[in-house]
C-alpha cells in the first residue's frame, strides 16, 4: 500500500492555495512500519482576512473562513495534487490527511477531498500543533504594524509578539509545521540553521503571487535544498497572477468530507 500524507496549516500572510511535494524514499531495510512516499503540504486558500485585514478586528483568527474564491482554489489544488499521485503509477494508493483546527484550513480540506473518494482516503487527523503562528491581539491593527516592523530589525525567528508567539515557539510545538509556518517546517526537513531561516526571504513578483526567486538566485536556493522541479515552479510564481494554476508542474472521514457519491469521475 502506499500512503501519502497531507499537511493542511493556515497562513494569514497569504491568499493562495499552496502545494509543495517531498518525496519521502523509505531505507530498504525500514520496512515494518508504513511510512508516507509522498508528504505535501497545503496552504489554506484565499481568507476573508486575506482580502480584508480589517476582519481579524472583529473575527477570531481561528474562525475565518474561506472566500468563495479560496474555496475554488481548494478544489483545484485537489485535483492538483490526485494527478500528482496518480503520476506514481501505483494502483494501491491512499492518502492520509493532517488538518489544523482553523476554520480555513478545514474548508480547504473540504475542498481538497473532492478530489479523492472514500475509499481512497485512510485517515483524516486534526492536529491543533499545525495552527497558524498566533500573532497577538489582532485588535490594533497600527500596533500590529509596529510589532511586526520591530520584528524585522530584532530578527524574525527569536522576536516574540506581545501575548503571541515566536517563530522559535512554533518549531518548538510542530511535529512536522505551519504557517510563517511551511517556512519552518522547510527549516526542520532540510536542518537549516537559524541564520539561514533569517535569509531566506519570499516577495510577490510581478503578478503578485510569492517566490523565492524574486530575492534569491538558484544557487542560493539550491544551497537550501529545493530540487530543480521546485526551481521551475517558483520560476512560474515569480509572474503568475493570484488564482493562477501551473498545471505543467507537478510539484507544486465522514465528519470532514460531504461529497463521497463519486460525482468527480464525472467531471
Amino acid at each position: 500500500m502506499v500512503f501519502t500524507s497531507l499537511i493542511l496549516s493556515p497562513a494569514s500572510t497569504n491568499g493562495n492555495g499552496l502545494a509543495k511535494d517531498f518525496l519521502v524514499t523509505p531505507p530498504p531495510t525500514a520496512a515494518i512500519i508504513p511510512r508516507p512516499r509522498r508528504i505535501i503540504l497545503i496552504r489554506h486558500g484565499q481568507s476573508e482576512g486575506n482580502v480584508d485585514e480589517s476582519v481579524y478586528t472583529q473575527v477570531p483568527d481561528p474562525k475565518i473562513g474561506l472566500t468563495k474564491k479560496g474555496v475554488v482554489e481548494a478544489e483545484e489544488c485537489g485535483k492538483r495534487i490526485r494527478k500528482l499521485i496518480e503520476s506514481d503509477e501505483a494502483d494501491d494508493w491512499q492518502v492520509y490527511f493532517y488538518v489544523s483546527p482553523y476554520k480555513r484550513t478545514l474548508e480547504t480540506l473540504r475542498g481538497v477531498g473532492k478530489a479523492f473518494e472514500s475509499s481512497r482516503i485512510a485517515g483524516v487527523r486534526e492536529e491543533p500543533r499545525l495552527r497558524e503562528q498566533d500573532f497577538g491581539n489582532f485588535q490594533d491593527r497600527e500596533q500590529m504594524r509596529v510589532e511586526k516592523a520591530e520584528r524585522i530589525l530584532y530578527g524574525r525567528f527569536f522576536y516574540r509578539f506581545p501575548n503571541g508567539e515566536s517563530a522559535a515557539d512554533v518549531y518548538d510545538r510542530i511535529t512536522v509545521s505551519h504557517g510563517l509556518t511551511l517556512r519552518v517546517f522547510l527549516m526542520r526537513w532540510y536542518k537549516w540553521t537559524v541564520e539561514q531561516f533569517e535569509r531566506l526571504v519570499m516577495q510577490t513578483g510581478l503578478g503578485g503571487r510569492y517566490s523565492l526567486l524574486v530575492h534569491h538566485n538558484h544557487e542560493e536556493l539550491r544551497d537550501f535544498g529545493l530540487t530543480e522541479e521546485m526551481l521551475i515552479d517558483h520560476e512560474w510564481q515569480k509572474i503568475a497572477r493570484p488564482g493562477e494554476l501551473n498545471y505543467d508542474c507537478l510539484t507544486t472521514g465522514p465528519s470532514f468530507f460531504k461529497h463521497f457519491d463519486d460525482t468527480w469521475k464525472q467531471q
